[in-house]
């Protein structure tokens, strides 16, 4: 898998990771199948996947959805890898965590099984995340890919976003046991929290947190200081592994550990118009609720 070639299909291609990814196989050379789900009420607007560089030669873009593992064959048949990146993101916790997370490994597996199906790929990179790591226990330690996260300790503290890491860490753990048991090649990615430009739409939500101090609102991921990564560093890992002769396991992408008045600075350096709040005034709110 050496040379940027042949067709590959990347999951949730509409997300801030997902789309990213995308352009970035795009150009390289790769030919990507994209999945999408279905709205009942309305069309989803794709024109900033289509209108990427080379993506009215070589861009697919298919619905499926995880709650039907199905939907995915005919986005994966004839692919040489598969990047899955979608995922159920419940935050306002709307749904029961064993819900949420029966919904995320059933689809992960589901696209596993038409993985093995197709006969032609060779490898699958999952999108984990740092909340399969970050919640061991161990929070005076350096978190490695040899820790995960406790599903006791998050079921009992409820801390912020405690079903959705059950659900990732419950899923990565199925999708590298299930690659192990069938002879399939799985590897993961564990990102940090991922910033950086985006093409889609909708303001993605790890920036929108990484921001929290230009939002009035709550948000659930607001940091003294925070392990960062930039969305095409996170890209270009997955590509990375893809094309990689013999990777194994589990990948933390992490690149630094950021304060707040750090991010604040640069905001405030890159874009003078915004009137910044006082960092002191925001520590105080949130001195209670750190992640």
């Amino acid at each position: 898998m050496e040379e940027a070639t042949g067709r590959v299909c990347v999951t949730g291609g509409t997300g801030f990771i997902g789309s990213w990814i995308v352009k970035r196989l795009l150009e390289v050379g790769y030919s990507v199948n994209t999945t999408i789900r279905s709205h009942p009420e309305h069309k989803k607007d794709v024109s900033f996947l289509t209108n990427l560089p080379g993506a009215s030669q070589r861009l697919q873009i298919l619905k499926a959805d995880l709650s039907d593992p199905e939907s995915f064959k005919e986005a994966i048949e004839g692919c040489v890898g598969v990047f899955h990146v979608a995922t159920p993101v419940d935050f306002e916790e709307k749904e029961p965590e064993e819900i949420v997370t029966k919904r995320s490994i059933d689809g992960a597996l589901g696209i596993l099984k038409a993985c093995l199906s197709t006969k032609t790929v060779k490898r699958v990179v999952y999108t984990s995340s740092a909340s399969a790591v970050s919640y061991a226990g161990k929070e005076d330690e350096v978190k490695d890919e040899s820790l995960w996260s406790d599903m006791d300790l998050l079921r009992t503290s409820k801390t912020s976003v405690w079903s959705y890491a059950v659900s990732k860490t419950l899923t990565e753990k199925a999708v590298l046991e299930f690659g192990e048991q069938n002879g399939l090649d799985v590897v993961t990615v564990i990102p940090t929290f991922v910033v950086g430009p985006f093409i889609c739409p909708k303001l993605p939500g790890s920036v929108g947190s990484a921001l929290y101090f230009l939002f009035v609102k709550n948000d659930p991921f607001r940091y003294l200081h925070a392990p960062m990564v930039h969305v095409d560093d996170v890209a270009r890992a997955h590509i990375f592994l893809l094309e990689h002769r013999n990777p194994k396991g589990r990948y933390n992408c992490s690149a630094c550990l950021t304060t707040i008045e750090e991010v604040s600075e640069i905001v405030s350096a890159k874009c003078p118009e915004f009137q910044m709040p006082t960092i002191e005034r925001h520590w105080l709110k949130i001195s209670r609720s750190v992640i």
